[in-house]
């Protein structure tokens, strides 16, 4: 038995990913998953195919000598370079206190223009700039009434996470099988000229409120945990603490592909905010 992305795989659907390929010389990757994820009835929760997922797994068992699949067809991405444009251009401050203003108003981003936009506002003005984020995502437009104030995005967790997966106190399988059921917060900019006190607290509030409905909306199921990372001493977390999230440790600043024992990585603050009170039994099962 082995276990890839979550899913175990035994001898006999091992043996039927490899006829899968013998049988189909001319397809590609991409096709190859897709119909595996037929034959093995491999779904999301909303219906749709976990083709990624399943993608990442047939590299897995090639990685380990179980299977040979075709050459990859893709060539090297390179970072996407966004060049600055007037539609991203300063505004004029903003520095009344959150009462003062109208409730934030969170708008999905939907559309080529809209999703460009986003990218080039966090390019040119977010401290790590623009990363593409796979999988399971959600970005968001902060406005009030028809001003921007702030731009946020929520994809995959982390794989392995220590003082994390202690605070849950999960076991590898529950972790394996339930992680998908946290959501980290990758990008949370303010923009530079709004600089209203108590704001960012505020927008964490609504979209701790609103992000579950959306999730439930676009991929079939809620998550359950909020997660994210806040480089000390750049942040302190403020706002995070504010809207009653936890500081359950830190990063050892060695990433996933390190293979030594010494911080390759800015060390970060780990903040979790559970959106159900049983979160843990949710998670652990």
């Amino acid at each position: 038995m082995r276990r890839y992305c979550g899913r175990d795989f035994g001898a006999d659907e091992l043996l039927a990913v490899a006829q899968l390929i013998a049988k189909n010389p001319g397809a590609n990757r991409a096709e190859l998953s897709r119909q595996l994820c037929v034959l093995l009835d491999w779904f999301k929760p909303n219906g749709g195919l976990k083709d990624m997922s399943c993608r990442v797994a047939m590299l897995r068992m090639q990685a380990d000598g179980l299977i040979t699949l075709p050459p990859s067809q893709l060539r090297p991405r390179r970072r996407p370079e966004f060049v600055a444009t007037a539609a991203t251009d300063a505004q004029p401050l903003l520095a009344q206190p959150v009462h003062e203003l109208a409730p934030p108003c969170l708008r999905q981003v939907a559309g080529t223009a809209n999703s460009r936009l986003w990218n080039e506002y966090i390019a040119r003005y977010h401290y790590l700039g623009y990363t593409p984020m796979a999988g399971s995502q959600m970005r968001y437009f902060v406005y009030e009434g028809e001003r921007l104030l702030a731009l946020l995005s929520f994809g995959a967790s982390a794989w392995k996470l220590a003082p994390r997966d202690r605070f849950i106190g999960w076991d590898e399988a529950q972790r394996q099988r339930n992680l998908q059921l946290i959501v980290n917060n990758a990008r949370f900019l303010i923009l530079p000229w709004i600089q209203s006190k108590g704001l960012a607290s505020k927008i964490l509030s609504v979209i701790q409120r609103q992000l579950p409905n959306d999730w439930l909306q676009r991929y079939g199921y809620r998550p359950v945990l909020f997660e994210t990372f806040v480089e000390t001493p750049r942040h302190r977390g403020t706002c995070y603490k504010a809207a009653n999230w936890i500081n359950v440790g830190k990063t050892t600043g060695r990433g996933k592909k390190c293979q030594g024992h010494q911080p390759i990585l800015p060390i970060k603050d780990i903040w979790l905010y559970p959106l159900r009170n049983n979160f843990r039994s949710l998670l652990a099962r």
